[in-house]
């Protein structure tokens, strides 16, 4: 069983930065994806960074080249530099883990409890 903890999230003017972390408990293999997922009220879950069983990465478009998703195996810890943020990057953010495919297109077995962005103007 893998356990994983969200932290991070916060509220921030727009053109800010945040840092997310998740941190994971128990075994996990390394064969699996990874991605951080978001939602905001009223809207569809999004995946928006994944990190793929060789180390590479893929953004969804609304957050390429802002984003950049990254994981420290020593630590067990997933990351997630969210830069030049928008109203629009409000949303509750999940990690998930044990992943099938990147972003929106598998099933995750392990997620996250979430931890709340929000951005103003």
């Amino acid at each position: 069983q893998v356990r994983l903890q969200e932290s991070g999230g916060g509220s921030v003017q727009a053109g800010g930065s945040l840092r997310l972390s998740c941190a994971a408990s128990g075994p996990e293999n390394c064969r699996y994806y990874w991605t951080w997922y978001r939602q905001a009220p009223g809207k569809e879950r999004e995946g928006v960074a994944c990190i793929k069983p060789r180390g590479n990465s893929g953004y969804s478009g609304s957050v390429e080249g802002r984003f950049t998703i990254s994981r420290d195996n020593a630590k067990n810890t997933l990351y997630l530099q969210m830069n030049s943020l928008n109203v629009e990057d409000t949303a509750m953010y999940y990690c998930a883990a044990g992943g099938t495919a990147c972003l929106n297109g598998g099933t995750y077995r392990y997620w996250g409890q979430g931890t709340q962005v929000t951005v103003s103007t």
